[in-house]
Protein backbone atom coordinates (compact mmCIF):
# COMPACT_ATOMS: atom_id res chain seq x y z
CA UNK A 1 0.00 0.00 0.00
CA UNK A 2 1.16 3.48 -1.07
CA UNK A 3 2.21 6.09 1.74
CA UNK A 4 2.60 8.70 -0.99
CA UNK A 5 2.07 10.29 -2.22
CA UNK A 6 2.49 10.47 2.39
CA UNK A 7 3.67 13.63 3.70
CA UNK A 8 4.23 14.33 7.38
CA UNK A 9 5.18 18.30 6.96
CA UNK A 10 4.15 20.00 10.28
CA UNK A 11 2.20 17.09 11.12
CA UNK A 12 0.96 17.05 15.45
CA UNK A 13 0.21 13.23 15.82
CA UNK A 14 -0.94 10.56 18.22
CA UNK A 15 0.73 11.19 21.57
CA UNK A 16 -1.20 8.81 23.65
CA UNK A 17 -1.82 11.04 26.43
CA UNK A 18 -5.29 10.69 28.50
CA UNK A 19 -7.55 13.62 28.05
CA UNK A 20 -7.69 13.21 32.13
CA UNK A 21 -3.91 13.64 32.71
CA UNK A 22 -3.97 16.37 30.13
CA UNK A 23 -6.31 18.27 32.09
CA UNK A 24 -6.10 17.60 35.69
CA UNK A 25 -2.49 17.48 35.28
CA UNK A 26 0.03 20.58 34.21
CA UNK A 27 1.53 18.27 31.22
CA UNK A 28 5.37 19.21 30.48
CA UNK A 29 7.16 19.05 27.16
CA UNK A 30 9.69 16.09 28.40
CA UNK A 31 6.42 14.00 29.24
CA UNK A 32 3.62 14.80 27.64
CA UNK A 33 4.43 16.88 24.40
CA UNK A 34 7.51 15.26 22.94
CA UNK A 35 5.99 12.28 22.24
CA UNK A 36 3.88 13.90 20.31
CA UNK A 37 6.54 15.84 17.97
CA UNK A 38 8.97 12.86 17.89
CA UNK A 39 6.08 10.65 16.73
CA UNK A 40 5.02 12.57 13.89
CA UNK A 41 6.17 15.93 13.66
CA UNK A 42 10.72 16.09 13.81
CA UNK A 43 10.30 13.97 10.27
CA UNK A 44 9.90 17.27 8.63
CA UNK A 45 10.81 19.70 11.89
CA UNK A 46 14.51 19.45 12.02
CA UNK A 47 17.65 20.72 10.18
CA UNK A 48 17.14 20.50 6.65
CA UNK A 49 13.53 19.15 6.28
CA UNK A 50 10.50 21.71 5.14
CA UNK A 51 9.17 22.41 8.21
CA UNK A 52 10.08 26.20 8.99
CA UNK A 53 11.34 25.53 12.72
CA UNK A 54 12.86 22.22 14.25
CA UNK A 55 11.54 20.58 17.28
CA UNK A 56 13.92 18.12 18.13
CA UNK A 57 14.83 19.75 21.53
CA UNK A 58 12.60 21.56 24.27
CA UNK A 59 15.18 24.56 23.06
CA UNK A 60 14.02 24.48 19.80
CA UNK A 61 10.18 24.23 20.73
CA UNK A 62 9.71 26.54 23.31
CA UNK A 63 9.64 29.73 21.65
CA UNK A 64 6.71 28.12 19.26
CA UNK A 65 4.39 27.18 21.89
CA UNK A 66 1.53 29.82 21.18
CA UNK A 67 1.89 28.98 17.32
CA UNK A 68 1.91 25.45 18.15
CA UNK A 69 -1.26 25.70 20.38
CA UNK A 70 -2.93 27.93 17.95
CA UNK A 71 -2.15 25.11 15.12
CA UNK A 72 -3.25 22.39 17.08
CA UNK A 73 -6.65 24.47 18.58
CA UNK A 74 -7.86 25.15 14.62
CA UNK A 75 -7.09 21.96 13.58
CA UNK A 76 -4.81 23.63 10.78
CA UNK A 77 -2.42 20.81 11.96
CA UNK A 78 -2.26 18.12 11.34
CA UNK A 79 -2.69 19.07 7.52
CA UNK A 80 -5.78 16.90 6.78
CA UNK A 81 -8.70 17.31 4.72
CA UNK A 82 -10.66 14.10 3.68
CA UNK A 83 -14.48 14.13 5.25
CA UNK A 84 -14.20 11.57 8.13
CA UNK A 85 -17.80 10.12 7.09
CA UNK A 86 -16.51 8.39 3.70
CA UNK A 87 -13.63 5.41 4.61
CA UNK A 88 -11.01 5.07 6.83
CA UNK A 89 -7.74 5.69 5.68
CA UNK A 90 -4.34 4.34 6.78
CA UNK A 91 -2.66 7.69 7.19
CA UNK A 92 -5.73 10.04 8.69
CA UNK A 93 -3.45 12.76 10.06
CA UNK A 94 -6.52 13.82 12.94
CA UNK A 95 -5.66 14.81 16.32
CA UNK A 96 -7.48 13.09 18.99
CA UNK A 97 -9.29 15.62 21.18
CA UNK A 98 -6.73 14.32 24.29
CA UNK A 99 -3.67 15.16 21.95
CA UNK A 100 -5.36 18.29 21.46
CA UNK A 101 -6.16 19.05 24.92
CA UNK A 102 -2.10 17.78 26.43
CA UNK A 103 -1.05 20.21 23.74
CA UNK A 104 -3.44 23.53 24.45
CA UNK A 105 -2.97 23.07 28.07
CA UNK A 106 1.11 22.61 27.83
CA UNK A 107 1.20 25.93 26.16
CA UNK A 108 -1.24 28.05 28.59
CA UNK A 109 0.53 26.44 31.48
CA UNK A 110 3.50 28.46 30.66
CA UNK A 111 5.02 25.90 28.32
CA UNK A 112 7.36 24.28 30.67
CA UNK A 113 10.12 21.47 30.52
CA UNK A 114 9.69 18.99 33.28
CA UNK A 115 12.21 16.72 34.61
CA UNK A 116 14.50 16.08 31.04
CA UNK A 117 15.58 12.46 32.40
CA UNK A 118 11.69 11.78 30.91
CA UNK A 119 12.59 12.89 27.02
CA UNK A 120 11.45 9.74 24.88
CA UNK A 121 14.83 9.10 22.67
CA UNK A 122 14.82 11.24 19.40
CA UNK A 123 13.72 9.01 16.04
CA UNK A 124 16.35 7.74 14.02
CA UNK A 125 15.57 9.25 10.88
CA UNK A 126 18.16 9.36 7.64
CA UNK A 127 19.62 12.60 6.88
CA UNK A 128 18.23 14.06 3.92
CA UNK A 129 15.92 11.90 3.23
CA UNK A 130 12.20 11.21 4.92
CA UNK A 131 11.41 7.51 3.58
CA UNK A 132 14.69 6.54 5.36
CA UNK A 133 18.00 5.43 3.83
CA UNK A 134 17.58 4.59 -0.01
CA UNK A 135 19.52 1.90 -1.87
CA UNK A 136 19.91 4.32 -4.26
CA UNK A 137 19.83 8.23 -5.56
CA UNK A 138 20.42 10.18 -9.03
CA UNK A 139 20.56 13.88 -9.36
CA UNK A 140 18.90 15.48 -12.57
CA UNK A 141 22.49 16.59 -13.31
CA UNK A 142 22.26 19.38 -14.19
CA UNK A 143 21.72 23.00 -11.77
CA UNK A 144 19.00 25.37 -12.81
CA UNK A 145 19.25 28.73 -12.01
CA UNK A 146 15.48 30.38 -10.79
CA UNK A 147 15.06 33.73 -12.02
CA UNK A 148 13.84 36.33 -8.85
CA UNK A 149 10.53 36.55 -11.28
CA UNK A 150 8.36 35.55 -14.30
CA UNK A 151 6.80 32.24 -15.56
CA UNK A 152 9.04 29.77 -16.01
CA UNK A 153 8.18 26.70 -18.65
CA UNK A 154 8.73 23.17 -17.66
CA UNK A 155 11.91 21.74 -16.94
CA UNK A 156 12.54 18.67 -18.47
CA UNK A 157 15.35 16.08 -17.33
CA UNK A 158 16.22 12.14 -18.85
CA UNK A 159 19.10 10.47 -16.54
CA UNK A 160 19.75 6.96 -17.28
CA UNK A 161 20.48 4.98 -14.15
CA UNK A 162 22.38 2.52 -15.60
CA UNK A 163 20.00 -0.41 -14.64
CA UNK A 164 20.96 -3.51 -16.38
CA UNK A 165 18.32 -5.96 -15.36
CA UNK A 166 14.72 -5.41 -14.49
CA UNK A 167 14.19 -3.34 -11.20
CA UNK A 168 11.57 -3.72 -8.68
CA UNK A 169 11.17 -0.18 -6.77
CA UNK A 170 9.87 -1.10 -3.24
CA UNK A 171 9.82 2.85 -1.89
CA UNK A 172 10.46 6.18 -3.89
CA UNK A 173 11.35 9.84 -2.91
CA UNK A 174 12.04 13.12 -4.77
CA UNK A 175 14.10 15.83 -3.07
CA UNK A 176 13.69 19.49 -4.54
CA UNK A 177 16.77 21.29 -2.88
CA UNK A 178 14.49 24.78 -3.53
CA UNK A 179 11.13 23.72 -1.69
CA UNK A 180 9.75 26.92 -1.93
CA UNK A 181 10.25 27.71 -5.64
CA UNK A 182 9.47 24.18 -6.71
CA UNK A 183 5.58 23.77 -7.47
CA UNK A 184 5.92 19.99 -8.42
CA UNK A 185 8.26 17.24 -9.65
CA UNK A 186 6.66 13.84 -11.92
CA UNK A 187 9.16 11.14 -12.33
CA UNK A 188 8.33 9.27 -15.56
CA UNK A 189 9.55 5.92 -16.38
CA UNK A 190 11.16 5.64 -20.07
CA UNK A 191 11.64 2.13 -21.64
CA UNK A 192 14.16 1.37 -24.26
CA UNK A 193 13.87 3.24 -27.06
CA UNK A 194 12.68 6.72 -24.69
CA UNK A 195 9.23 4.78 -25.00
CA UNK A 196 6.48 6.03 -22.56
CA UNK A 197 4.49 2.74 -21.92
CA UNK A 198 0.92 3.13 -21.16
CA UNK A 199 -1.25 0.12 -19.40
CA UNK A 200 -4.35 -0.22 -21.57
CA UNK A 201 -3.57 3.60 -22.79
CA UNK A 202 -3.65 5.06 -19.34
CA UNK A 203 -2.10 8.79 -19.52
CA UNK A 204 0.24 8.15 -16.31
CA UNK A 205 0.80 4.40 -15.73
CA UNK A 206 4.35 5.25 -16.35
CA UNK A 207 4.47 7.48 -13.43
CA UNK A 208 6.96 6.37 -10.51
CA UNK A 209 6.38 9.43 -8.44
CA UNK A 210 4.75 12.67 -8.04
CA UNK A 211 5.92 15.52 -5.43
CA UNK A 212 4.05 18.04 -4.91
CA UNK A 213 3.75 20.26 -0.92
CA UNK A 214 2.37 17.18 1.40
CA UNK A 215 2.79 14.01 -0.71
CA UNK A 216 6.76 13.64 -1.27
CA UNK A 217 7.45 10.04 -1.31
CA UNK A 218 6.29 6.40 -2.17
CA UNK A 219 6.25 3.25 0.04
CA UNK A 220 4.80 0.08 -1.19
CA UNK A 221 3.25 -2.85 0.58
CA UNK A 222 5.57 -6.04 1.18
CA UNK A 223 4.07 -7.84 -1.76
CA UNK A 224 4.09 -4.68 -4.72
CA UNK A 225 6.82 -3.12 -6.15
CA UNK A 226 7.01 -0.86 -9.07
CA UNK A 227 8.95 -2.13 -12.30
CA UNK A 228 11.65 0.10 -14.08
CA UNK A 229 12.98 -2.45 -16.71
CA UNK A 230 16.63 -2.76 -17.67
CA UNK A 231 17.52 0.31 -19.80
CA UNK A 232 14.81 2.24 -18.90
CA UNK A 233 15.60 6.17 -18.10
CA UNK A 234 14.20 8.48 -15.77
CA UNK A 235 12.52 11.22 -17.33
CA UNK A 236 12.01 14.74 -14.53
CA UNK A 237 9.79 17.28 -15.27
CA UNK A 238 10.20 19.73 -12.66
CA UNK A 239 7.36 22.84 -12.63
CA UNK A 240 9.37 26.44 -10.84
CA UNK A 241 7.22 29.14 -9.02
CA UNK A 242 9.00 32.77 -8.93
CA UNK A 243 8.93 34.48 -5.18
CA UNK A 244 11.33 37.27 -5.78
CA UNK A 245 14.56 35.45 -5.04
CA UNK A 246 16.87 33.81 -7.18
CA UNK A 247 18.00 30.23 -6.11
CA UNK A 248 19.77 27.57 -7.56
CA UNK A 249 17.98 23.98 -7.97
CA UNK A 250 18.60 20.71 -8.66
CA UNK A 251 16.53 16.86 -7.55
CA UNK A 252 17.55 14.23 -6.20
CA UNK A 253 15.61 10.95 -6.85
CA UNK A 254 16.11 7.84 -4.12
CA UNK A 255 14.92 4.36 -4.69
CA UNK A 256 14.59 1.09 -2.10
CA UNK A 257 14.61 -1.57 -4.59
CA UNK A 258 13.50 -5.53 -3.25
CA UNK A 259 15.45 -8.16 -4.39
CA UNK A 260 12.79 -10.14 -5.58
CA UNK A 261 10.05 -10.04 -7.87
CA UNK A 262 6.86 -9.15 -5.82
CA UNK A 263 3.38 -10.67 -5.99
CA UNK A 264 1.67 -7.52 -7.79
CA UNK A 265 3.20 -4.51 -9.63
CA UNK A 266 1.89 -1.11 -9.26
CA UNK A 267 0.43 1.30 -11.53
CA UNK A 268 -0.48 5.15 -11.37
CA UNK A 269 -4.27 6.32 -12.89
CA UNK A 270 -6.31 9.14 -13.35
CA UNK A 271 -9.63 10.94 -13.77
CA UNK A 272 -8.30 13.79 -15.81
CA UNK A 273 -10.50 16.99 -17.36
CA UNK A 274 -8.61 19.16 -19.52
CA UNK A 275 -11.94 21.02 -20.71
CA UNK A 276 -11.88 23.90 -18.18
CA UNK A 277 -13.18 26.98 -18.71
CA UNK A 278 -14.06 28.50 -15.78
CA UNK A 279 -15.86 31.97 -15.67
CA UNK A 280 -14.94 34.98 -14.54
CA UNK A 281 -16.34 35.59 -10.68
CA UNK A 282 -17.72 32.18 -10.65
CA UNK A 283 -17.19 30.74 -7.19
CA UNK A 284 -18.61 27.54 -7.39
CA UNK A 285 -17.91 26.14 -10.50
CA UNK A 286 -18.52 22.43 -11.53
CA UNK A 287 -16.38 19.73 -13.30
CA UNK A 288 -16.19 16.03 -13.70
CA UNK A 289 -13.80 13.44 -14.86
CA UNK A 290 -14.15 9.48 -15.44
CA UNK A 291 -12.04 6.55 -15.19
CA UNK A 292 -13.40 3.03 -16.11
CA UNK A 293 -11.29 0.14 -15.34
CA UNK A 294 -10.70 -2.08 -18.00
CA UNK A 295 -9.33 -5.56 -15.57
CA UNK A 296 -9.91 -6.33 -11.76
CA UNK A 297 -7.48 -4.24 -9.54
CA UNK A 298 -6.96 -3.48 -6.10
CA UNK A 299 -7.37 0.42 -5.72
CA UNK A 300 -4.46 1.60 -3.17
CA UNK A 301 -4.90 5.78 -2.83
CA UNK A 302 -6.20 8.81 -4.22
CA UNK A 303 -4.42 12.30 -4.62
CA UNK A 304 -6.52 15.46 -5.74
CA UNK A 305 -4.65 18.20 -8.19
CA UNK A 306 -5.79 21.26 -8.57
CA UNK A 307 -4.11 24.81 -8.50
CA UNK A 308 -4.73 27.85 -6.47
CA UNK A 309 -8.67 28.44 -7.45
CA UNK A 310 -9.33 24.63 -6.39
CA UNK A 311 -12.10 24.24 -3.63
CA UNK A 312 -13.18 21.03 -3.15
CA UNK A 313 -12.91 17.15 -4.55
CA UNK A 314 -14.78 14.19 -4.73
CA UNK A 315 -13.95 10.13 -5.86
CA UNK A 316 -17.24 8.01 -6.67
CA UNK A 317 -16.92 4.15 -7.36
CA UNK A 318 -20.06 2.97 -9.61
CA UNK A 319 -19.28 -0.62 -10.00
CA UNK A 320 -21.20 -3.25 -13.21
CA UNK A 321 -24.12 -3.64 -11.34
CA UNK A 322 -24.99 0.09 -10.92
CA UNK A 323 -24.21 -0.17 -7.25
CA UNK A 324 -22.35 3.15 -6.20
CA UNK A 325 -19.74 4.68 -3.40
CA UNK A 326 -18.43 7.85 -2.26
CA UNK A 327 -14.46 6.95 -1.94
CA UNK A 328 -13.28 10.27 -0.66
CA UNK A 329 -14.69 13.81 -0.26
CA UNK A 330 -12.25 16.67 0.20
CA UNK A 331 -14.89 19.79 1.21
CA UNK A 332 -11.73 22.16 1.94
CA UNK A 333 -9.04 21.67 -0.73
CA UNK A 334 -5.58 23.19 0.07
CA UNK A 335 -3.25 23.60 -2.67
CA UNK A 336 -0.63 24.38 0.00
CA UNK A 337 -1.33 20.37 1.15
CA UNK A 338 -1.80 18.38 -2.16
CA UNK A 339 -2.00 15.08 0.24
CA UNK A 340 -2.94 11.53 -0.79
CA UNK A 341 -5.43 9.77 0.84
CA UNK A 342 -4.46 5.73 1.76
CA UNK A 343 -7.32 3.26 1.71
CA UNK A 344 -6.81 1.31 5.29
CA UNK A 345 -8.22 -1.50 3.46
CA UNK A 346 -7.20 -1.55 -0.08
CA UNK A 347 -10.62 -1.53 -2.21
CA UNK A 348 -11.11 -4.90 -5.04
CA UNK A 349 -12.58 -3.26 -7.75
CA UNK A 350 -14.00 -5.31 -10.89
CA UNK A 351 -13.21 -4.79 -14.58
CA UNK A 352 -15.67 -2.25 -15.74
CA UNK A 353 -16.23 0.13 -12.58
CA UNK A 354 -15.78 3.42 -13.05
CA UNK A 355 -14.38 6.17 -11.09
CA UNK A 356 -16.00 9.77 -11.07
CA UNK A 357 -14.21 12.58 -10.22
CA UNK A 358 -16.01 16.04 -9.22
CA UNK A 359 -14.20 18.91 -8.18
CA UNK A 360 -15.51 22.70 -7.65
CA UNK A 361 -13.55 25.69 -8.31
CA UNK A 362 -14.11 29.46 -6.29
CA UNK A 363 -12.67 31.91 -9.24
CA UNK A 364 -14.34 34.59 -7.00
CA UNK A 365 -12.45 37.50 -5.40
CA UNK A 366 -13.51 35.58 -2.07
CA UNK A 367 -10.86 33.26 -2.80
CA UNK A 368 -7.71 34.81 -1.04
CA UNK A 369 -5.50 32.78 -2.83
CA UNK A 370 -7.16 33.84 -6.17
CA UNK A 371 -4.39 35.44 -9.19
CA UNK A 372 -7.45 37.06 -10.68
CA UNK A 373 -10.93 36.85 -10.73
CA UNK A 374 -12.17 38.58 -13.71
CA UNK A 375 -10.02 36.15 -15.80
CA UNK A 376 -11.43 33.32 -17.85
CA UNK A 377 -9.36 30.32 -16.47
CA UNK A 378 -8.20 27.15 -18.82
CA UNK A 379 -6.38 24.47 -18.11
CA UNK A 380 -2.31 25.18 -18.05
CA UNK A 381 0.78 24.69 -16.80
CA UNK A 382 1.28 27.76 -14.42
CA UNK A 383 -0.16 28.18 -11.78
CA UNK A 384 -2.07 30.78 -12.34
CA UNK A 385 -4.07 28.43 -15.06
CA UNK A 386 -5.63 25.65 -13.49
CA UNK A 387 -5.56 22.07 -14.41
CA UNK A 388 -7.98 19.01 -12.73
CA UNK A 389 -6.72 15.40 -12.26
CA UNK A 390 -7.94 12.76 -9.85
CA UNK A 391 -5.04 10.91 -9.67
CA UNK A 392 -4.90 7.30 -7.86
CA UNK A 393 -2.75 4.41 -7.28
CA UNK A 394 -3.78 0.65 -7.55
CA UNK A 395 -2.18 -2.83 -8.05
CA UNK A 396 -2.61 -5.79 -10.45
CA UNK A 397 -0.59 -9.50 -10.21
CA UNK A 398 2.46 -9.31 -11.29
CA UNK A 399 2.10 -10.98 -14.67
CA UNK A 400 -1.38 -9.94 -15.50
CA UNK A 401 -1.80 -8.99 -19.63
CA UNK A 402 -2.27 -5.21 -20.47
CA UNK A 403 -5.61 -4.23 -21.04
CA UNK A 404 -6.85 -3.58 -24.70
CA UNK A 405 -6.77 0.49 -24.85
CA UNK A 406 -10.55 1.40 -24.84
CA UNK A 407 -11.74 2.22 -28.49
CA UNK A 408 -12.64 6.07 -29.09
CA UNK A 409 -15.24 6.70 -31.70
CA UNK A 410 -13.46 8.05 -34.97
CA UNK A 411 -13.94 11.69 -35.86
CA UNK A 412 -16.94 12.45 -38.31
CA UNK A 413 -16.22 12.79 -41.69
CA UNK A 414 -17.27 15.49 -44.01
CA UNK A 415 -20.08 14.17 -46.59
Amino acid sequence: MKSIFVGITGALLFGGISLAASINNKPTFSKDVAPILYKSCVQCHRAGEAGPMAFTSYKEARPWAAAIKQAVASRTMPPWHADPKFNHFANDRRLSDDEVATVVKWAETGAPEGNPAQMPKLPKVAEGWQFGKPDFTITTGTPFNIPASGAIPYKYYTVDPGFTEDTWVQAVEVRPSQRTQVHHILVFVLEPGNVRPTRGGEQFSDMLIGYAPGVPYITFDDETAFLVKAGSKFRFQVHYTTNGKEATDIDTLGLKIRKDKPKNRAFCGSATQLRLAIPPNEANYETKATHVFKEDVTLLDMTPHMHLRGKAFKYVLTYPDGRSEELLTVPKYDFNWQLSYILDKPRQIPAGSKIEATAWYDNSANNKYNPDPSKLVRWGDQTFDEMMIGFFNYKVPVDSPSPAPLKRPAPPTAE
